[in-house]
Order: structure tokens, then sequence, then C-alpha cells
């Protein structure tokens, strides 16, 4: 799987296009319309899915301007389960999916927009 290209408000993933948040699940498979409870913050209960597929790291693409931004707690709560977390804004975040998912079990959810 590779994120071919981010644009603010879309993302290109193996030449098919998306236009809502999403989630990235280690097996390639894509959920759309990813909704958090509060927003602009993520926290491990808007990932519990993605958790639960255990990968190795987890990417989280905060947005163009790096809006969205993680819970306090979520990258310790992370590491407690082994679990890597890389939060950058969404073209940093695009660019470490592509290299770290050849190398590693990677899950990753995108905010597309701010």
């Amino acid at each position: 799987m590779n994120i071919d290209s981010y644009a603010f408000g879309k993302i290109v993933i193996d030449g098919r296009r998306y236009t809502s948040d999403l989630i990235i699940y280690p097996d390639g498979k894509i959920a759309g319309n990813w909704w958090r409870q509060s927003g602009h913050l993520v926290t491990e209960a808007d990932i519990k899915g993605l958790i639960s597929a255990s990968p190795a790291v987890i990417i989280v693409g905060t947005g163009a301007s790096g809006m969205l931004k993680p819970a306090r707690d979520l990258e310790k709560r992370l590491e407690e389960r082994g679990i890597q977390m890389v939060a950058a804004p969404c073209h940093a975040a695009m660019i470490h999916f592509n290299k770290l998912n050849s190398l590693k079990k990677t899950g990753a959810c995108f905010h597309l927009t701010c």
C-alpha cells in the first residue's frame, strides 16, 4: 500500500481518491468518514479499532496545518502497548507512512483538512 498524494481535503491511496478523514489498518483496509469524539482531538477511544489491529506504529496525520492534536496521554498509552506513534501534518505523515509501511506493521489515521 502506498499513499500517492495528499492535498488539503483529499488523499490518494493506491490510485483511489478519498475526501473524508480516514483510518488505514495494517492489513490495508481503509475506513472512511472517521469521526472523533472531540473534533480536533484524537483519543485512544477514537482509534480503538486501529489499536486492536496491533500495529507496530500508528501514523497520525494531523491535517494540513497540524490542527488535530493527539490527546496528552495518547503517545504514552500506545507505548505501553508496544506501539510507536508518529504525529505530523498530513504531507509529512504521508512520507512517514510510505517509508515505514514497508518495514513495520503500520496503521494510520488522517485528518484531511485543517
